[in-house]
């Protein structure tokens, strides 16, 4: 039982992960510390600056980040199967392709199961994740092993859906996790603003706002084109509509050297709003991951097979 508890947590985890990584957000009052109000640019000039820093940040391919995200408890909030919660995330991300190196707390991690590990750390390497789910909880994991593996092109073969397996690799590759496509985006936003001078933990930056709703969004994330047909988009663009999420506030913090120092999104539904921060710093730091060594990992989805053997699966005691 503890085994799929810890398990279903986890997974929820690395939901939440991959959702996390793919909407940056906002803070709760959407400014940073000495905004000002500066002088006003055109709109021709703040395209200028953010296609400088789309150009810069794309070149980049990796920066060390510290995130902040605020889940309402829904629709991602109903992942772990309870409530709201903030998670921090910390360490190396690269884009293009996707490397992570990040360590994840916050109350978001144990919301669903109060004896998930508070903190986990995760790397992504080749579409496969991994997620250190600590000493205690590997106790009653796979023979002790504390890294659970999640192989996205092997979770898609299993489901035997060529579709699938394209959504779930190049799907989650291409979508938003990539810094430089969230401002290819944000050039897409009919109301993009400068709105004045801002300070960043000490940096000079000039500060952007823009809105899409989920028409635009969808138009523009060239990700979804590549992975789904347009009836399948049609379906989600439907989805979302009923979900009641109206769009995507995007702002983003852009130093002197063409580099957005801060990057936030709020995403607004009638349950409430998914806020995330993502502050970056040091563009082309060393984005390398090595995989944990097989003999200390396990597989997430032969841990569920085998769970499920004994019962009605770890889903029906993981909210899932």
């Amino acid at each position: 039982m503890t085994a799929k508890r810890v398990a279903g947590a986890v997974l929820a985890t690395a939901l939440l992960c991959t959702g996390a990584v793919a909407c940056q957000g906002s803070d709760s009052d959407g400014k940073a510390k000495g905004a000002g109000s500066g002088e006003t640019q055109s709109r021709s000039q703040v395209t200028d600056v953010i296609t400088a820093a789309y150009e810069k940040t794309s070149k980049a391919k990796s920066a060390k980040v510290e995130m902040t995200m605020s889940v309402p408890s829904s629709p991602m909030g109903t992942v772990g199967g309870k409530g709201a919660g903030d998670m921090k995330m910390s360490g190396v991300m690269g884009w293009d392709p996707t490397v992570m190196d990040m360590t994840m707390s916050g109350s978001a991690l144990t919301e669903a199961d109060p004896e998930a590990p508070e903190k986990i750390r995760v790397l992504w390497q080749d579409n496969v994740m991994y997620m250190d789910v600590g000493a205690a909880a590997a106790k009653d994991m796979d023979g002790g092993k504390r890294w659970m593996k999640m192989d996205l092109n092997s979770i898609a073969k299993q489901a035997g859906d060529e579709k699938l397996a394209k959504q779930m690799t190049g799907g989650l590759d291409n979508m938003n996790q990539d810094p430089a496509q969230q401002l290819a985006m944000l050039l897409d936003s009919p109301n993009l603003k400068h709105l004045g001078s801002a300070e960043v933990d000490g940096v000079e930056t000039q500060r952007y706002k823009g809105r899409l709703t989920v028409k635009e969004m969808m138009a523009s994330n060239k990700g979804l084109s590549d992975v789904l047909s347009k009836s399948e988009r049609d379906k989600v663009f439907k989805n979302m509509k009923k979900s009641g999420i109206k769009g995507y506030d995007t702002e983003v913090w852009v130093n002197k050297d063409d580099y957005p120092v801060r990057m936030d999104i709020d995403i607004k539904s009638p349950e409430g709003t998914l806020k995330t921060s993502q502050k970056f710093s040091d563009y082309g730091a060393a984005a390398k991951v090595t995989a944990p060594p097989a003999g200390e990992t396990f597989d997430l989805m032969d841990t569920f097979k085998e769970l499920g053997k004994g019962g009605s699966g770890a889903g029906a005691d993981s909210g899932f």
